[in-house]
């Protein structure tokens, strides 16, 4: 039998991973590891039998894990790794501080990151996906990260490194961010920057399913950028546009639905399970295809057996 490492954190064997992801579905991990912070997170990978699989999951606000769980050591990082600071025009944060929380304490100290305040999840799943919105993007801001690589090495990446591209960046398999450094658009008055984000939430609340079972947006934009929120933004490639244009807003399959409010997030009606989730965005794929020629392409990880085994 594989020996497990005891870490000063929390192991569980066989963990539901549902309740921690944003769609509410989801098989079991063989095990969920919580490290109390950096040191313990680099003792357990180090001592980890190589042969067992790791997979970070963040905050869980863009993921499918799929209904017959992970057969891996899932990592999840928590208050060890969320402490955000300010110094001069940087903000230092862990991978699991929020994103909203980080625009937040940035616009306190007059530092302008308010396009984070309406992204959701943590700045690990933030950095990886190069998250963005009202025409900025992680890239634009980032300065640093650390992380921890599968045999319990830290590692150091800068924006170079990264090689930063439109929803991805280079980051390696199996490295578990645990921080990273920031450097802000610019610096204005403290309340400016919070109505900002005032009018930001507002504008989203307009025009997303926020009070539903959702994990944001389900495909990347064919047109390679997101929505810039400005009158003249253009739609033509847009994921929403093509999804609407397919006849697929409101679109069901079993408990999962295609937004009537935003055709592009994918959203647990209230009894939907991972197949269905996949299963609807599979189908809104080909009748988009079918109607345009254009491949979507998911943004939301799919991660998993498809089946209870």
């Amino acid at each position: 039998m594989t020996q497990i490492p005891t870490p000063r954190g929390r192991l569980t064997l066989n963990r539901s991973l549902s309740e921690l992801t944003w769609l509410r579905v989801g098989g079991p991990a063989d095990y969920l590891f919580q490290p109390a912070d950096q040191e313990d997170l680099v003792q357990f990978l180090a001592e980890l039998p190589q042969d067992l699989t790791t997979f970070s999951i963040g905050v869980g606000s863009n993921v499918i894990v799929r209904d017959g769980g992970i057969r891996a050591v899932v990592i999840r990082l928590g208050r060890g790794f969320n402490e955000i600071s300010v110094d001069g025009n940087l903000v230092h944060c862990g991978a699991a501080a929020l994103d909203s929380h980080v625009a937040r304490r940035a616009a306190e100290a007059g530092l302008d990151l308010t396009f984070l305040r309406t992204i959701p999840g943590a700045m690990g799943g933030a950095l990886k996906m190069n998250a963005g919105c009202y025409g900025n993007y992680f890239s634009d801001v980032f300065v640093s990260a650390c992380g921890v690589d599968r045999t319990g090495n830290l590692v150091n990446y800068d924006a170079e490194s990264l090689k930063f591209a439109y929803r991805s960046c280079d980051l390696p398999e199996g490295i578990v961010l645990t921080e990273m450094t920031l450097r802000s658009l610019g610096s204005e008055h403290p309340e400016v920057l919070h109505q900002r984000m005032v009018d930001q939430l507002a504008k989203r609340d307009q025009t997303q399913p926020t009070k539903d079972r959702t994990a944001g947006s389900t495909f990347r934009n064919p047109a390679g950028f997101s929505s810039t929120g400005h009158a003249d933004d253009n739609h033509d490639l847009k994921a929403w546009k093509l999804i609407d244009d397919a006849g697929c807003r409101g679109l069901k399959v079993g408990g999962a639905q295609m937004s009537p409010k935003h055709p592009n997030f994918l959203i647990n009606t209230g009894n939907a399970n991972a197949k269905d989730l996949e299963a609807l965005g599979e189908l809104v794929r080909k009748k988009v295809y079918d109607k345009s020629g254009l491949t979507l392409e998911w943004e939301i990880m799919r991660v998993g057996d498809p089946e209870c085994t």
